[in-house]
């Protein structure tokens, strides 16, 4: 009997894949992707940089999302150089809106850090790429594979759910112990070549063909060594834990208005959305008004009076792990000497200075309001 717990996870990975020739799934896999695979530019762009760029804007963002915004990104920063002397502000506007904002603060941070230490050439060795801020085991894997044509596996959602399909994987694939034999599959699934190619090609597979719901099993390359296939399976895996309740806050903000321009605020660069420029509020408290919420909240983060107007939008924002409703009110300044309490910087700006710098998508949906409205005036 295994001994410990390596040895019966070793125990579980040799009986999982038995049967499965990786040699033949890698030649069906390969012919498959060279006849189907999608013309998207950072193929057609191979190098270091663009995969590092790619694979940081593809972290939890669809493919459609990226690909405008990985086209504007390298216009606008074509090297790793001018990503590194570019200022964040720059760099955050160019995200607007693709979302984990934390993404490009830590492109912005490697950049630096490349140029730096690296000489501008991003490290070939794994143990050095893991160094990088927003670098971990997937991303590592994906650019050394890619970029280097280093033997190593790139376990991304998509690959993980092709392999818990075709190794009929019945543990819930966000848990460690699923994780950790997920990994161990996708290593023994490497081919001696073309392990970027490989890896490619199984986020292709899961992209295209072996999707969440209704798989395209008909077209699969590989479905004659998919168990879960085998089994009538495909569409009950891969198992996930139960969903914890999304909390959702209310959340009361202001475009507060004095001679014609409008206080922002910039939030602090280590929280959730840093650097990003904002209409100032917070969340309201049980039994708080909206209205009182949004004096105290101006109160304590700016030590500034105002007052309340009329009711501006309503917007609805979901993020990774809560949901909000964002309600805006028109207020006017009514005075205090600004202080920063939770907020980086503020600024007075004019309506059209809004478009010139990055906030948050639901703040966006307010700014492209107050412009449509400014043929009537703040108020």
């Amino acid at each position: 009997m295994p001994k410990n717990k390596e040895d019966r996870e070793n125990n579980r990975l040799t009986k999982r894949t038995q049967g499965i020739d990786p040699v033949l799934f890698e030649k069906k896999l390969a012919a498959w992707f060279e006849k189907n695979k999608r013309d998207l530019p950072w193929r057609r762009l191979r190098n270091p940089y663009t995969v590092w760029i790619s694979e940081i804007m593809l972290q939890q963002t669809q493919v459609r999302s990226v690909v405008d915004y990985f086209i504007r990104f390298l216009e606008q920063f074509p090297t790793v150089e001018a990503l590194a002397s570019a200022p964040l502000q720059n760099v955050l506007k160019a995200w607007e809106g693709l979302g984990y904002y934390s993404r490009a603060r830590n492109l912005h941070r490697a950049a630096g850090l490349i140029v730096e230490k690296y000489g501008g050439q991003l490290p070939s060795e794994k143990s050095e790429i893991l160094k990088l801020p927003g670098i971990g085991r997937y991303t590592a894997g994906a650019i050394l594979s890619l970029a280097f044509g280093a033997r190593e596996p790139a376990l991304d959602g998509n690959v993980s759910r092709v392999l818990s399909r075709v190794f009929l994987l019945e543990l819930p694939i966000d848990t460690a112990a699923a994780k950790r034999e997920l990994w161990k599959l996708a290593e023994a699934l490497l081919p001696e070549k073309e392990v970027g190619r490989h890896n490619e090609a199984l986020m292709e597979l899961g992209a295209t063909l072996c999707t969440p719901r209704e798989p395209n099993c008909a077209a699969c390359p590989v479905r004659e060594m998919c168990r879960a296939f085998a089994r009538g399976k495909q569409t009950e895996l891969p198992l996930r834990s139960p969903r914890k309740k999304v909390p959702h806050y209310d959340v009361a903000a202001g475009v507060i208005w004095n001679d014609g321009q409008i206080l922002i605020t910039l939030r602090p660069t280590d929280k959730m959305l840093g650097g990003l420029w904002e209409f100032p509020g917070g969340k309201c408290r049980q039994d708080e008004t909206l209205e009182a919420c949004l004096r105290r909240e101006i109160r304590e983060e700016l030590g500034l009076e105002i007052r309340v107007r009329e009711h501006f939008q309503d917007v609805r924002h979901a993020y990774s792990h809560f949901k909000i409703t964002l309600h805006m009110f028109h207020c006017d300044f009514l005075g205090g000497e600004p202080v920063l309490d939770g907020v980086d910087a503020f600024r007075w700006v004019k309506p059209s200075e809004l478009l010139t710098l990055p906030f948050p998508a639901a703040d966006g949906r307010v700014i492209q309001k107050i412009l449509a409205e400014q043929g009537r005036g703040p108020g």
